[in-house]
């Protein structure tokens, strides 16, 4: 099943900067080829449900692997059965930029 999702992932213990965390998960979601699109608040990414999830679960444990003792991740995910739909066409959908609603 492919699916559009976002992850926010939060190290707790770790003091008020935690971009070296988050900046360890961006290879992590590329390598897993999920064209992930990071935002102020998470990350966007788009593939198949088990890619996906392997992904998320390796960021969450190499959080871990650097040290925080904590971590705390939500995920929001979503599909469709009627169409593919990627993170791009939400997007243009929404500026105006296609006729696919």
């Amino acid at each position: 099943m492919r699916v559009t999702a976002e992850i926010c992932v939060i190290p707790l213990g770790e003091g008020v900067s935690v971009s070296r965390y988050i900046a360890a998960c961006g290879p992590i979601l590329e390598a897993a080829g999920l064209n992930p699109q990071l935002h102020a608040y998470g990350t966007n990414v788009e593939g198949e449900w088990d890619a996906v999830f392997a992904a998320f679960k390796e960021c969450h444990q190499t959080i871990h692997d650097l040290g925080a003792p904590r971590v705390f991740t939500t995920i929001k995910v979503g599909s469709r059965t009627d169409r593919e739909q990627t993170n791009a066409d939400k997007i243009a959908s929404i500026r105006g930029d296609s006729d696919v609603r």
